[in-house]
């Protein structure tokens, strides 16, 4: 792979980020190193200051002087450049090269934790990945993964960060002209299934060795002297992979393009293209443009998220045993293991949103069942439930809200009675429960409609007032704030977003 380089055309000074390039450091078939484009004008739209800081970063410097630094125009010292290469399933082909064709690793540092963070630019121009686009994000993708990604972190579900936004004072070209712009992520890592498939593809078993040794080290220490390191590393990404997934589905998320190249091996959730959260209940629901099958639907992400391990076992077996057929029983047992772990982990997602302390027996299950299925026949909101649940839960007067989010509000009393004759049994007594419940079932998220709102907005009107305001509702999305109640709202007819587009 070539690399190309714009680095007479940009100005390297000093900066108040201390970078330690560990990834810079593995060999040259990982990454190829590319200098961002610099930009004509420029302008800093946001900036998530309390990130900064936990990043160890001079905040105010990079605020004041943010826009040259976060679209790519001015290098900082100890910065390290590159594109990641990497393969992936799209939509279930395989594709051996990938690549970040719009994004670019600038280093990482090490926080005010000791943790090891990722910053990279998305959108500052062509890498050698970038086949024929243009390696530009346009402003709307760019605002979406900003909202999305911070109310993401809000809600307590393992996503990168956002920590500026800028114009770049250049037009994109999509199906129209639209302004440019760059969104500056964190992540733990930017290593993905689709780069284990890509040294597999090849049969680059060293390398393949190099990148599971560098995954352990950085994301899973634990298992460095586990008796078969590979196959722990399978079965702790396995295990990320299948909170993640309930974690989402417990917020009504849905990812929309949950290809293996868009699957970080570290269980944060990575590339807020087409994602959308539901309104009201379907376990069916699709909002990407380009899933026209419903691949990807809210209720196929777990079998999407166990067959995309299934792909990264495949790229494991060399190093997890050398005799192929032991390698494969083995692998096979940890792929198996995922859908359990996955069912663990939703049986405790759904538990604390319905005030529960678990969910074991077989009438509890069917609790659960009873309710969803309500929910999707009735067509009720599926945030605005369970937090009226939760309202509900101080006491039967206030079944009221609850009920009347279902077209046919009696239709929901024998289940009200089915739970609290379950949360009778509960020590923690009807406003303890109402408290915990409130503390997992939020007031707000992103609503579809809302986030097309400030993108328009700030798109066609170059008004970033909505955005802002949404940023602030959603930074506190378990809070009642009367203040922002149409923020709460799900969509009246006419308003409904229904499809999301990738952005690229």
């Amino acid at each position: 792979m070539t690399t190309t380089s714009t680095a007479e055309a940009v100005t390297r000074e000093a900066a108040p980020v201390a970078f330690d390039n560990s990834y810079a450091r593995l060999p040259q078939p990982f990454f190829a190193r590319v200098d961002p484009t610099p930009v004509a004008a420029p302008a800093l739209l946001a900036f998530n200051r309390p990130l900064a800081e936990e990043l160890g970063l001079d905040a105010d410097r990079l605020e004041a002087d943010g826009a040259a630094v976060f679209s790519g125009s001015r290098l900082l010292p100890g910065a390290e450049p590159l594109a990641m290469a990497y393969a992936g399933h799209q939509f279930g082909q395989f594709v051996p090269l990938l690549g970040d064709g719009r994004a670019i690793l600038l280093g990482e540092v090490v926080d005010r934790k000791g943790r090891r963070r990722d910053i990279q630019l998305k959108g500052p121009g062509k890498t050698p990945y970038s086949r024929r686009g243009d390696g530009r994000a346009a402003l709307g993708p760019v605002l979406r993964e900003y909202i999305v990604s911070e109310a993401m972190h809000a809600l307590g579900i393992p996503a990168t960060r956002a920590l500026a936004a800028v114009t770049t004072g250049e037009p994109v070209y999509r199906d129209r002209v639209l302004p440019g712009a760059v969104v500056t992520r964190v992540a733990a890592s930017h290593i993905r299934v689709g780069t284990f498939q890509f040294f597999a593809a090849r049969g680059d078993t060293d390398n393949l060795r190099i990148l599971a040794d560098y995954v352990i080290g950085r994301h899973f220490p634990e298992i460095g002297q586990a008796e078969n390191r590979y196959l722990a590393l399978l079965d702790a990404v396995a295990a990320r992979q299948a909170a993640l997934i309930a974690r989402w589905l417990g917020v009504g998320f849905i990812h929309g393009v949950m290809n293996t190249d868009n699957m970080a091996v570290s269980g944060e959730t990575i590339d807020f293209g087409p994602c959308a959260f539901m309104d009201g209940y379907d376990p069916r629901t699709v909002f990407s443009s380009i899933d026209a099958g419903g691949r990807y639907a809210y209720g196929n992400q777990p079998a999407i998220g166990q067959w995309n391990i299934a792909r990264l076992a495949e790229t494991l077996l060399p190093l997890i045993h050398e005799t192929p057929g032991e390698a494969v029983d083995r692998a096979n047992d940890a792929v198996d293991r995922f859908m359990e772990r996955f069912q663990a982990e939703w049986k405790r997602v759904i538990a604390a949103k319905l005030g529960l302390d678990r969910i074991g027996t077989e009438e509890e299950q069917d609790l659960v069942r009873a309710l969803l299925t309500l929910m999707y026949e009735q067509k009720a909101d599926f945030t605005l439930a369970f937090r009226r649940l939760g309202d509900a839960a101080a006491g039967e007067q206030d079944d009221g809200a609850f009920a009347r989010l279902f077209a046919d509000p009696t239709a929901v009393s024998p289940w009200l009675a089915r739970w609290r004759t379950r949360l009778a049994q509960d020590a923690r007594g009807p406003a303890g429960v109402a408290s915990a419940m409130r503390a997992v079932n939020p007031a707000f998220i992103p609503r579809n409609h809302r986030v097309e709102e400030a993108l328009a907005a700030a798109v066609e009107e170059g008004d970033l007032s909505l955005f802002h305001a949404l940023s602030r509702v959603l930074a506190r999305p378990y809070d009642d704030r009367p203040d922002f109640a149409r923020y709460a709202e799900p969509p009246r007819p006419g308003e409904e977003v229904l499809q999301t587009f990738c952005g690229t």
